[in-house]
């Protein structure tokens, strides 16, 4: 079996599980798989399901739209419309070029439709197809391109993944396929498309000049590029987000709209664009450089990552429609380093990071190598929740902290080993970091920002993270980890059972969840009391009480959600205000007597917060103190004799570097323990262990009365 055959059955075995347990259809199941993936991808910022297939023909022709991509004043114009072509096989299929328009002229003829009021006024208020075409309506005017995007669990087998299609009036419209290879590549990798190879000289008018800025055999090569404004907002209006990093360009979205200084700039004063602007900060796989009448230049780029200037490149853009004639005038510096992609996950977040430091969060907190991430990560391979009821073996839930660690570590190994990690890591029990960003966000009350999509919540979230973490991360300990996967445990039983609801009439699933998860949060946490998390995880499971409550408050989300204020016609929009949230916030729900009994005295859960970590605090202690007495008494002699000859030791140092010279005569405490790793580690930054010998230079010998009195200071 080939590894896309393995990924279709894995993928439609999940489709139909899910499928199965919520209710919904497996096209349905297969968007909201998917969707995700399309923004964490950066083809799409948000991904709304719209499901609208009337079983009639319009004038012989049908009509189709599955999901659309928010709001495109939001996407610099961009509207995005999504179909799927869903085929429930159990054997991979194929679809070629030739199926394309069978698949998308049914969207294109439902974008004409939905343009005129007359189509939109014949729809419910609650159909999906209205919202989308009060939407198109209302936004036309700012749109600049169409995007529709064919997903599909069948392997496409044509060429050219985006082209155009055809033009509506003045607003051209392009199409992408993400196929069943395409999915499988970026969960397996993070990498869903193929090289983006920019050919400057052939397709843009002309190669780059550039400066090299780094010596033949450095470790990077760096450049510095002057790129014409014209040849910019051409290369972004081609590949547009696929050219700024998905974590990056949320990051940047989250905190500004495009800068209109800049954009005035472009129109009023191009010629001062040059030295008024920053310039971007770039990366590549490859470069192709040539040699011009002018000097060095650079013909061709790979897989160009533009990581910080994503404002700069999309006013430049912006410019096409806005001050087109003022283009020719405008040119920006770029700064461009060259890493090759087995180092990228290590160098382009720093350079992000550098890059960046005019804001106050760093762009790096949104990078999978974050120790926030990393923690994580280590919790989830380690902690052990006790099997559930009824069920046998003890699990772990699996945190995925970069795509693909899921599905290639199990792919590593054999028959037998799978079936094991599957017992140890269930496939219901992964999860990632936006998954990790909407459960924490609805338990603290965010709804609305949850309902703005994965990744925009993801950025708010990581900024918060960013900016907690900077001040002590000690709060991110093992139990609040294990509090982290009760609200999982929480969000997923509410997204299962939604859909099963009587009241439930299809769409907004995803902002009803958390909105239900938010309001039981909000009423149950108080002065004195709030919801006992450490009773779920314990548990692996929601008590009966609990799950009434949770239901009860879906049922007032999803009437909120549905009748907006007057003049509010899109709920998927409306669901993303702060009115919204505010609107279920104030409404008194009747919870039954017994849902106290899933809520602990606030004195209490702090107890345990303090037991866990004076449990971190002796875990480590022995751990420190079992390092010291590994690394043995020579060793710590060693230390000793190099730290004194250089005069790097504080009197305190020495005295507990003495004791664990003396060892086993002396025996460092906990403390002592950790006070001499740091002192080693603080040497080895000064040099010690680089093989550099030292002389016979000699501390003052540990006296009983010294000893003593190290162990009184600690």
């Amino acid at each position: 079996m080939s590894e896309l055959e393995e990924y279709h059955q894995n993928l439609m075995a999940d489709i139909r599980r899910e499928a199965d347990t919520s209710g919904i259809f497996p096209v349905e199941a297969f968007f909201d798989r998917m969707a995700e993936r399309l923004g964490e991808a950066g083809e799409i910022d948000v991904a709304h399901p719209s499901f609208y297939c009337p079983a009639g023909l319009d004038g012989g022709q049908r009509l189709r739209i599955d999901g659309y991509a928010g709001d495109p004043r939001d996407s610099e114009g961009v509207l995005g419309l999504i179909v799927c072509d869903f085929a429930d096989s159990d054997k991979v299929q194929t679809f070629g070029k030739q199926d394309v328009p069978r698949i998308l002229n049914p969207l294109i003829r439902f974008l004409k439709k939905a343009r005129t009021e007359e189509f939109r006024d014949s729809l419910n208020e609650a159909n999906p197809a209205f919202q989308v075409s009060d939407l198109i309506i209302t936004t036309w005017s700012q749109v600049t391109k169409v995007k529709l995007i064919l997903v599909s669990n069948r392997q496409y087998i044509g060429r050219d993944d985006t082209v155009k299609l055809a033009d509506i009036g003045d607003v051209p419209i392009t199409w992408s396929v993400w196929d069943l290879a395409r999915f499988e590549r970026f969960d397996r990798s993070g990498q869903a498309r193929e090289d983006v190879v920019i050919h400057f000289a052939r397709d843009f008018g002309a190669p780059l000049p550039a400066l090299k800025a780094s010596q033949n055999g450095a470790a990077l090569e760096s450049y510095l590029l002057i790129v014409p404004g014209e040849q910019l907002a051409a290369v972004y209006d081609r590949w547009g987000a696929r050219l700024l990093e998905a974590n990056v360009r949320s990051f940047l979205q989250a905190r500004a709209k495009t800068n209109k200084g800049i954009q005035k700039t472009i129109k009023d004063e191009p010629e001062l664009f040059f030295p008024y602007n920053n310039g971007l900060s770039a990366t590549a796989d490859a470069v192709s450089c040539v040699r011009t009448n002018d000097g060095l230049a650079i013909a061709s780029i790979s897989n160009l990552q533009i990581v910080n200037g994503a404002q700069t490149t999309g006013s430049i853009h912006a410019g096409l429609k806005s001050a087109r004639d003022q283009l020719p005038q405008v040119f920006v510096q770029m700064k461009l380093t060259v890493v090759p992609p087995d180092r990228s996950e290590d160098i382009v977040p720093k350079i992000s990071e550098y890059a960046n430091t005019q804001n106050k969060v760093n762009a790096a907190d949104f990078f999978s190598n974050h120790p926030f991430h990393i923690r994580m990560e280590q919790f989830s391979r380690n902690v052990i929740f006790t099997a559930r009821e009824g069920e046998r073996h003890d699990t772990k839930w699996f945190y995925e902290r970069s795509r693909g660690q899921f599905i290639n570590a199990r792919a590593r190994l054999t028959p037998a080993q799978q079936k094991k990690f599957d017992l140890e890591f269930p496939k219901s029990q992964l999860f990632s970091k936006t998954d990790l960003a909407k459960f924490e966000f609805s338990a603290a009350g965010q709804p609305h920002i949850v309902s703005r999509g994965a990744q925009k919540n993801f950025a708010e979230f990581a900024k918060d993270i960013g900016e907690a973490w900077s001040k002590s991360d000690a709060r991110y300990d093992e139990l609040w980890y294990k509090r982290l996967i009760s609200k999982a445990i929480l969000f997923r039983w509410i997204e299962t059972e939604v859909p099963k609801q009587p009241w439930y009439e299809g769409g907004y699933r995803a902002n009803i969840v958390t909105y239900a998860m938010a309001k039981v949060f909000h009423d149950a946490n108080g002065e004195k009391q709030v919801l006992d998390l450490d009773a779920i995880w314990r548990r692996q499971s929601v008590p009966d009480p609990l799950r009434r409550a949770l239901l009860l408050a879906a049922a007032e989300a999803h009437d909120v959600i549905t009748h907006p204020p007057a003049g509010v016609r899109n709920m998927s929009e409306w669901a993303k205000q702060q009115a919204c949230w505010n609107g279920i916030k104030a409404r008194t729900l009747n919870y039954d007597d017994d849902f106290e009994t899933c809520l602990i005295l606030l004195d209490s859960a702090r107890v345990a917060k303090r037991d866990e970590k004076a449990k971190k605090a002796m875990t480590e202690g022995i751990n420190a103190q079992s390092e010291v007495v590994t690394l043995g008494a020579k060793f710590w002699q060693e230390v000793l004799a190099w730290g004194c000859e250089r005069k790097r030791l504080t009197p305190k140092d020495q005295q507990i570097l003495g004791i664990c010279a003396s060892m086993p005569r002396w025996l460092p405490t906990d403390l002592q323990s950790h006070h001499a790793l740091d002192a080693l580690s603080r040497l080895r930054t000064m040099g010690f262990g680089d093989g550099q010998g030292h002389s016979d230079v000699q501390c003052a010998p540990l006296s009983k009365a010294r000893a003593a009195d190290a162990q009184v200071t600690e």
